[in-house]
């Protein structure tokens, strides 16, 4: 009779600890997304101005076309390597997040 009871009491301190584990890895992966994406922001408004004051400095058409094309091609660069590195991020987010219930569902007790 109280061998269900003890399986079931297991399977919920076995439960409770893999949502404490799941909850920790969202939160210092959502944590290393957030930095990321704050140091990308920084990174691109530091770009931005740097660029307007080389166009304020410019005197002829040429160069503000040489500055501007500069520009765009480090821009996409920038922003196809943050892609990765953003995709990375979140994919890790996923699975170390549920990781914890991997193998939880098998040892559940049967009603």
């Amino acid at each position: 009779m109280l061998q269900p009871f003890t399986q079931f009491q297991k399977f919920g301190q076995d439960s409770l600890d893999a949502a404490v584990r799941a909850f920790g890895a969202f939160s210092s992966n959502a944590q290393a997304i957030a930095t990321e994406s704050a140091d990308f922001a920084r990174k691109s408004f530091e770009q931005s101005s740097s660029v307007v004051e080389k166009l304020l400095e410019v005197q002829s058409l040429d160069k503000v076309m040489e500055v501007q094309a500069a520009y765009v091609k480090g821009t996409c660069d920038s922003l196809v390597s943050q892609s990765a590195k953003m995709g990375a991020l979140y994919s890790a987010l996923a699975s170390e997040t549920f990781k914890p219930y991997e193998g939880l569902l098998p040892k559940a007790p049967a009603v």
